[in-house]
């Protein structure tokens, strides 16, 4: 991809970012909407310039990106294996397949106030509630990828003298790792909503207790600082993700 593609992209995506801020402080001006309900966007980016200066809420992020990437690194690493196992396994399939099915619909915050009960209010609740939502999306891509792999490439691979128990590390888990990623950049954008979530209903440090904890004393601009920071934070994992991408299919024709 060359620089003017990418300067194509760049700007194509920050153009409706541009334009939702001129609409924010658009309505800001011209009264549409109370300071008190909806301050004007420069007062809370200065906000935030401010929060992020400070050690309590540098604290506040940390204890959000740890739940988030624990209950993420779970979810990959199960997603990945049972995926694996179950698109190589007609067995593991036959008893993964219903399950999958039964509980992938199901919205997973339902199961947060049982999580509450068995794990407590602390990290471990919340770290189990992104990793049962992340899993699935995971799961079944890694599943899919795996289950497409053409068979001329098992058969050449053993063709080639390649044992058949490493099969599934040499050829099938290469050939799925596009799914794989695909699956993995859908349940970073649920991880990072599901801890938010979390931490609103039930917590005492985190992004989420600070807006909760805002709201309740009606600081307007020290709401839109927590839900401006997960954005960002979302965003720049995001573009994270998608440069290990990058990295990893340079050799796919499609990269």
């Amino acid at each position: 991809m060359n620089l003017r593609a990418v300067t194509t992209d760049v700007l194509l995506g920050i153009a409706p970012i541009a334009v939702l801020i001129a609409l924010w402080q658009a309505i800001s001006s011209f009264g549409y909407a109370p300071p008190a309900l909806l301050p004007p966007p420069g007062m809370v980016f200065l906000r935030l310039v401010n929060q992020l200066a400070t050690t309590t809420f540098q604290e506040e992020i940390a204890a959000t990106l740890f739940r988030l990437f624990a209950g993420f690194s779970i979810a990959v690493i199960l997603g990945v294996t049972i995926g694996l196992a179950a698109a190589a396994n007609p067995a593991i399939n036959a008893v993964v397949r219903p399950i999958v099915r039964v509980l992938a619909p199901l919205p997973k915050v339902a199961l947060y106030p049982a999580l509450l009960l068995l794990l407590g209010f602390g990290h471990q609740s919340k770290i189990m509630l992104v990793a049962a939502d992340a899993l699935f999306p995971i799961l079944l891509s890694t599943y899919y990828g795996a289950s497409m792999v053409e068979q001329k490439l098992i058969w050449s691979a053993m063709a080639a003298g390649t044992p058949r128990g490493q099969i599934l590390f040499k050829v099938v888990l290469p050939a799925a790792v596009p799914s794989i990623l695909t699956g993995c950049r859908i349940g970073l954008v649920i991880s990072c909503i599901v801890v938010f979530l979390a931490e609103m209903i039930t917590s005492t440090d985190g992004l989420g207790h600070v807006l909760v904890t805002a709201a309740r004393t009606f600081q307007a601009v020290d709401m839109f600082v927590p839900l401006i920071t997960i954005s960002l934070l979302g965003l720049i994992l995001n573009g994270l993700l998608e440069s290990l991408r990058t990295y990893l299919l340079r050799g796919f024709p499609e990269v």
